[in-house]
């Protein structure tokens, strides 16, 4: 059985040739990026350019330059905020620490305003209700979770760039949990940020940003490209203005044979909506997701009433092999929203690889673990 739950975290199994290829590239191929002519430098470049092809298709963009690699998706989000100034930044309720982190560092030397979009219970951003905010400017910033790490939340996005588009406002989408579980069109928002470890199957280590116009941003950082290097000064053209330094090629390498071996996923939807009905219908157990299924995404959180949340996780793991993830979830506003500060709750994120007889024991281990702590 695959008893790992904790998929929100980083994403476990891999498919198979994830290993091998991360492997091949460490004992076989070497190489660098973009910086020689004989064999296996090509072949490393034709990698890391394929690559980022795979990418551009699946974000739906014309333009694969405009896709840049980074260590994850927290390096890209501190790419775009602390190189453009804001007057005001609106966030959805659910952000995680890799916004919220670096929003508070900025505003403590910066004079700019964080405002929380108008939002229902569940953390679902109330559109109507964005409506009446003040006119906004190409100086104003919009920042959306596209999927909670916390409850599973699906946002609006598309209805979130309709809105805000019309007022030139920026708009960057974090999509660490939902690029390759839900669909991205990259081309309706200025910035998309993700990592490649999570619902991409791939290794750690290695993400990316996608820029509308990324010559809005300066270089997070500067040094060597492999182009230009008659010049002391970074390059202007793109990716190469962002991408200094060694690339994470073996990471690269994984990540290319997680985007062409994605497997099927072993569980429907039926399968899953039933866990969560399941879990809904037992006393003493305070469930959180989406008010409307439609918005929910592949992970949920619970608590038992009376009951720490990691004495359930502890239990679960000891009585049944599973693991699961208990606490903040790097994400204090979000559980301040869903009022579940500061004790937090178990979460339960879901893999491809999992089956619905992984999922019916699941449903079985925490009916078990409501009847022990009752």
């Amino acid at each position: 059985m695959n008893l790992y739950f904790d998929n929100a975290s980083t994403s476990f199994p891999k498919p198979k040739k994830v290993g091998e290829e991360v492997v091949r590239y460490l004992n076989e191929v070497g190489g660098p990026y973009g910086r020689s002519f004989y064999g296996r430098a090509i072949e490393v470049s034709n990698i890391v350019e394929s690559t980022r092809d795979l990418l551009a298709e699946l974000l739906n963009v014309s333009s694969p330059e405009k896709i840049v690699f980074s260590k994850n998706a927290t390096e890209s989000i501190n790419m775009v905020l602390k190189s453009i100034r804001f007057d005001r930044v609106f966030l959805s309720p659910l952000e995680h620490n890799a916004v919220w982190r670096p929003l508070q560092a900025l505003q403590k030397k910066l004079n700019f305003e964080i405002i929380i979009l108008p939002h229902k219970d569940d953390g679902l951003i109330d559109i109507e209700e964005c409506l009446e905010i003040t006119p906004l400017s190409e100086r104003d910033l919009i920042i959306i979770n596209h999927q909670s790490n916390v409850n599973g939340i699906i946002q609006p996005i598309e209805k979130i760039s309709e809105l805000f588009n019309l007022f030139k406002a920026k708009i960057l989408i974090d999509a660490s949990q939902s690029l390759g579980e839900l669909p991205v069109n990259a081309n309706l928002f200025d910035f998309v940020a993700f990592t490649g470890h999570k619902g991409l199957l791939g290794p750690t280590g290695i993400g990316g940003l996608y820029g509308r116009d990324l010559n809005l941003l300066e270089p997070f950082i500067e040094g060597g490209t492999g182009s230009i290097s008659s010049e002391i000064e970074m390059p202007d053209f793109l990716p190469d203005k962002h991408e200094a330094g060694t690339h994470n090629i073996a990471g690269i390498f994984g990540l290319k044979a997680a985007l062409n071996n994605r497997p099927q996923t072993g569980y429907t939807a039926d399968d899953f909506f039933n866990v969560i009905d399941s879990i809904c219908k037992m006393d003493n157990v305070n469930f959180y997701g989406a008010s409307d299924f439609n918005n929910q995404g592949n992970l949920f959180s619970l608590n038992l009433k009376f009951t720490d949340c990691s004495k359930v996780g502890l239990f679960l793991y000891d009585q049944f092999g599973i693991e699961t993830r208990v606490g903040l979830h790097c994400s204090p506003q979000a559980h301040r929203v869903l009022k579940t500060f500061p004790e937090g709750s178990v979460r339960f994120s879901f893999s491809p690889y999992h089956s619905k007889e992984d999922l019916d024991f699941l449903v079985f281990a925490v009916r078990e673990a409501r009847e022990y702590f009752l």
